[in-house]
């Protein structure tokens, strides 16, 4: 699998761009961004990052729209409407800065990350039926990955193989049941067997800090 890089003025349809932000909320999310790369810290765990980048998410963009919180062993989802009870739209999976071995790269798409996002989203279409998620993003703060969701759903939910062993491995019918023999045995190799080029929207925010 090979990652297409795009920026985010390329992923944005031209009717977005041609908005013109309001004054109030281009300062808001300002000083929200300021404040969230003030707090990185390589040294703390996955976990401190997580609360940070909700944080951001919720004050600047969703709240009192949109549920955000962890889902089962999703690190964050964003639901489609105010309460947990509404179906999961956006999955993110987040690292530590300094977590470089299991983050995504242009190098390494590969990844533990890209291979939890694959099984989160599996979780998601096969296990609750939900057809409204719409992307799918890792980030370690720093870095952002974000995928449309119809990638995951051509190469992934639509393999009818690839899904049967993912229900194998989930009804416990495998050597083991942990994530690490899905994530090894199951999904890396079946993601280096796809030759094509993925698109994915990438931008650092240390490009803009």
């Amino acid at each position: 699998m090979i990652l297409s890089l795009h920026p985010p003025k390329k992923s944005l349809s031209k009717s977005f761009l041609k908005q013109r932000p309001v004054r109030d909320e281009f300062d808001k999310f300002k000083n929200n961004l300021r404040e969230l790369l003030n707090k990185i810290d390589i040294a703390e765990r996955e976990e401190n990052q997580k609360t940070h980048i909700r944080d951001f998410l919720v004050n600047t963009y969703y709240k009192g729209e949109y549920e955000i919180n962890t889902k089962d062993y999703k690190d964050l989802v964003i639901h489609t409407g105010k309460t947990n009870k509404d179906n999961v739209g956006v999955i993110i999976e987040t690292k530590r800065p300094g977590n470089k071995t299991e983050m995504i790269s242009g190098i390494n798409p590969n990844s533990k990350a890209f291979q939890e996002l694959v099984l989160y989203y599996l979780n998601e279409r096969v296990d609750e039926n939900n057809i409204d998620i719409k992307y799918c993003i890792a980030t370690n703060i720093n870095e952002w990955f974000i995928f449309d969701a119809s990638i995951f759903e051509k190469y992934f939910y639509r393999n009818k193989k690839f899904v049967d062993q993912y229900k194998e491995w989930r009804q416990g019918q495998k050597v083991m049941g942990d994530t690490n023999l899905f994530y090894n045995d199951i999904a890396k190799p079946f993601i280096d067997s796809i030759e094509d080029e993925i698109p994915v929207t990438y931008f650092d925010m240390r490009d803009y800090e």
